[in-house]
């Protein structure tokens, strides 16, 4: 009887390098950590988006009849879109499996987030098991991070990973709540998603697909990428869980 496939994670890499190799459930990517890896040093001449600046994103998820994609419009506080997050790399076949099943936990999605000039970041959510894991890059590929469930039951928490370490956390306010508290490596909170806010259009909450992202102080890398798309992963991790925050 052939044993089922590991689930995913950080495995030795078969290649037989020192570091360890990202395995989604179903075959290697090109995910790879150095062990003791040097923090990547983020040079003038990177691109910082716009979409990192903002004190308030509100993300709206655009309606469809039918949903078989995920996408997102990004504004900043005052109502003007500044970003978009889109869904790519689906198959025909995969389209084809959501739009008759409710079991998009067991697939492996891909988002682009891009601003006005391009994208910004690409998160990618291995089919999930039991807990959600989002790997985060940018994109030419280089890994940012990634956002890890750290529990099951109880109030949800993800993990902000860096090259093995952490760097801060994702803390539910309790397990049905849209309220979740950012914090940085020391537990210091720098960052809350909500739909507690009185800012423009109003009717954008009337549905539980939108939401807010208020940072309270400039950050920096890798920790903006990971707030920002902490801010996304959220709905695309746990909204078509059984859990789902509504």
């Amino acid at each position: 009887m052939t044993a089922p496939p590991p689930p995913p994670g950080w495995y030795p890499d078969p290649a037989g390098s020192p570091g360890t190799r990202w395995w989604d459930g179903q075959g290697w990517t090109d995910h790879l950590q150095h062990p003791a890896a040097a923090p990547v040093q983020y040079t003038p001449e990177r691109r910082r988006s716009v979409l990192l600046e903002q004190p308030v994103l509100v993300v709206s998820q655009k309606t469809k009849l039918i949903e078989l994609t995920n996408e997102y419009a990004v504004f900043d506080g005052g109502g003007q879109q500044l970003g978009a997050v889109t869904q790519v790399g689906q198959s025909s076949l995969k389209k084809a499996f959501r739009l008759v099943s409710n079991l998009d936990q067991f697939l492996t999605h891909h988002l682009e987030v891009r601003d006005a000039a391009g994208p910004v970041l690409v998160l990618t959510r291995p089919a999930k098991v039991v807990r959600s894991r989002v790997l985060v890059a940018r994109p030419d590929g280089e890994p940012v991070g990634e956002i890890v469930q750290a529990n099951v039951f109880g109030r949800i928490r993800f993990d902000l990973v860096v090259g093995g370490a952490l760097v801060g956390a994702i803390q539910a306010e309790n397990w049905r709540a849209w309220d979740f508290a950012i914090s940085d490596a020391s537990g210091r909170e720098v960052a809350r998603i909500t739909k507690r806010w009185e800012g423009f259009a109003r009717t954008l909450f009337t549905t539980a697909d939108n939401y807010v992202v208020q940072v309270h102080q400039r950050l920096e890398e890798p920790l903006a990428s990971l707030v920002l798309a902490s801010a996304l992963t959220v709905d695309t991790a746990l909204k078509q869980d059984d859990r789902g925050f509504n």
